[in-house]
């Protein structure tokens, strides 16, 4: 059975980080999966991203590590989204370091 991955961000703006934490993410199972925050997340997180959502989603669905790509929009998703892909990893970048420890590396 394949291990699937899970990890979320905005993005935006991508860069040489982003594609780093998703070739480290993807070296820790067989699947992983993406959330991309909504534009109007994005809005209830205070953030406003220069590349409209659905571009960001397709330049993050185009990255070869990334199995799928799915829309990010609201807070509760992530434990949600670990059942429904039967995640057994949850990684989140370090800007985020402390705030969903609750769920751990290693689901």
């Amino acid at each position: 059975m394949a291990k699937t991955v899970l990890t979320y961000g905005t993005f935006d703006l991508f860069h040489i980080g982003h594609l780093n934490i998703l070739k480290r993410l993807k070296e820790k199972g067989d699947r992983l999966v993406v959330g991309v925050s909504t534009d109007e997340f994005n809005a209830i997180k205070g953030k406003k991203p220069v590349v409209p959502f659905e571009q960001r989603r397709e330049i993050v669905q185009a990255i070869k590590y990334v199995d799928l790509a799915i829309p990010e929009e609201n807070w509760e998703q992530k434990r949600l989204d670990i059942k429904k892909y039967d995640a057994k990893v949850f990684g989140i970048g370090e800007d985020w370091k402390g705030k969903f420890d609750d769920l751990g590396d290693e689901v």
